[in-house]
């Protein structure tokens, strides 16, 4: 196949996909066809959510022209093999847009989804898309036998969900899509499969023109019917019968990898929902893009975090499809840690564990001391008359609460040489700390709204959990509060009041309105 044929085809359902997009934007606003917030959904305005419809067409229309009036990949489409393919690839695809589509507009139920997915991939299986075996290194050749068909199917329907669930943030499905194939046309070039290599091209071009729309802030999202046909898509092309006949790596580990946080974050729901006794199909905000969320990262920086992953394990799944032996070996590792890095700067098994505490009812020592805590808090802050006498009500709380320090710290305003301010400490909670024990956890929380805060509070404890549970930071954030209010209404430095802060700005503009006179 020439390289010209590849780049028409790219440029062609890039093309339609950019100049698709805003039409189908422009229809769905004008008939309802939106997202709304609200729930599982992170965005804050209704966003139209049939972007599928623009990629959809922006593969069929290339690749349809191309079998018509390319005779190199009318030849190609012609072989017996072939037809058969791209007839399953065709209906396939048209199916699962179809189901996706009436599942945006309408609804549908997750079991009658399911069957669609296990029906289509039965059908890919019987036109040849099918895993009969694998070449493992060390072992040989291992069959499938009868376990071929369900196999099958299971990946289909698996890749087809995985692609799905990924689809929480602006751009992500889109980019992760883009990614894997990216490896797919790889690994079709290497193994000698021009006809799948053009279909990953263009697939290509439909994702790289809609991302265009789709990346933050989104003005429009794929839908079900985007991710349901892209998965199916990918999870067929990638157990194409000539990639079947190279290595297992070749075969299985390089698109697993290559689709590796959409799995894993499969993987990691199924195992969360099992955990909750919750239906496996069931929606949640548990996924690995909410988990970044959750942690304080802006929407845009979580999708880039995540592409940097998919980036990586590109990478890594081309460097298997290259690789020899001990190449492959260091690419799985290689690959094996960047994944485990990804679940455990999320926090993720943390989070299964803080959640399993809160379904039992389990809280830890801190907690429970805190609660008590709370029925003496406003009596002791109204016998304090003084600063001084704010301040200790804290070094009560730590000595009730068990608590191990507790430290106020002053910001300092910006200087020249320290443009961001600094920090002193006001008080600390007992004077002298001594050497820290391994398993102490801390907070901090603004001393009043954090836009006006003049200090923070910090709270340390052992804690036999090794994390900040969300009672006690709920606790704590109270008792910070409590005293921000009273600190206030000693008209304490250490908040600033709204009122002062009014007065401020009136004289700073009486000040610049003398000045210009």
């Amino acid at each position: 196949m020439r390289v010209e044929t590849y780049v028409i085809a790219f440029l062609a359902a890039a093309a339609i996909s950019t100049l698709l997009t805003p039409i189908v934007r422009a229809l769905a606003l004008r008939y309802g066809w939106v997202a709304n917030p609200g729930g599982r959904n992170v965005h804050t305005t209704p966003t139209p959510r049939v972007g599928g419809i623009a990629m959809f067409f922006a593969f069929v229309i290339p690749l349809g022209c191309l079998i018509a009036f390319s005779p190199e990949v009318r030849a190609l489409a012609a072989d017996e093999t072939n037809v058969m393919r791209i007839g399953a690839l065709f209906a396939g695809a048209v199916t699962m847009f179809c189901v996706g589509l009436v599942d945006d507009l309408r609804g549908l139920r997750a079991s009658h989804k399911l069957i669609t997915h296990l029906i289509v991939g039965a059908l890919a299986w019987a036109c040849g898309f099918r895993i009969d075996g694998v070449e493992i290194p060390l072992l040989g050749s291992v069959s499938m036998g009868i376990f071929s068909l369900p196999i099958t199917v299971i990946w289909i329907a698996g890749i087809i969900n995985a692609v799905n669930l990924i689809d929480g943030l602006d751009g992500l499905a889109a980019g992760v899509v883009f990614f894997a194939s990216v490896t797919n046309f790889v690994v079709a070039i290497i193994s000698g499969e021009p006809l799948v290599a053009v279909w990953m091209v263009i697939v290509l071009g439909s994702v790289f023109g809609f991302l265009f729309y789709n990346f933050n802030p989104a003005r429009i999202f794929m839908g079900d019917s985007g991710s349901y046909f892209l998965g199916f898509v990918l999870a067929v092309t990638s157990i194409s019968a000539p990639f079947q006949k190279a290595s297992f790596t070749v075969s299985l580990v390089a698109p697993v990898v290559a689709l590796g946080v959409p799995i894993i974050d499969t993987l990691l729901a199924m195992l969360r929902r099992f955990l909750e006794k919750r239906p496996l199909f069931s929606p949640d905000r548990g996924h690995i893009h909410h988990r970044l969320l959750d942690m304080g990262i802006t929407h845009r920086r979580a999708v880039l975090i995540i592409y940097g992953v998919c980036v990586c394990l590109t990478v890594g799944s081309i460097a298997i499809a290259l690789g020899r032996s001990w190449e492959i070996g260091v690419a799985i590792i290689a690959v094996i840690a960047v994944l485990f890095g990804l679940v455990r700067f999320i926090g993720y098994f943390e989070h299964l564990n803080t959640a399993r505490r809160q379904r039992a009812r389990i809280r830890s020592r801190e907690t429970e001391r805190l609660r008590s805590v709370m029925y003496e808090l406003r009596p002791h802050l109204d016998l304090a008359h003084t600063e001084e006498g704010v301040l200790a009500v804290l070094d009560w709380v730590r000595t009730r609460g068990g608590l191990e320090f507790v430290e106020v710290v002053r910001f300092v305003a910006a200087t020249s040489t320290s443009p961001e301010g600094e920090g002193s400490f006001v008080k600390r909670f007992p004077a002298s700390v001594g050497p820290r024990a391994k398993d102490v956890v801390t907070a901090r929380f603004p001393l009043g709204p954090e836009r006006r805060a003049h200090a923070d509070v910090k709270f340390g404890w052992s804690s036999e959990f090794g994390d900040v549970s969300p009672h006690t930071d709920i606790l704590l954030q109270i008792v910070v509060d409590a005293v921000a209010r009273r600190l206030e209404e000693l008209d304490s430095e250490l908040v600033s009041r709204p009122e002062a802060e009014a007065e401020a700005i009136v004289e700073a503009a009486s000040a610049l309105l003398q000045t210009s006179e």
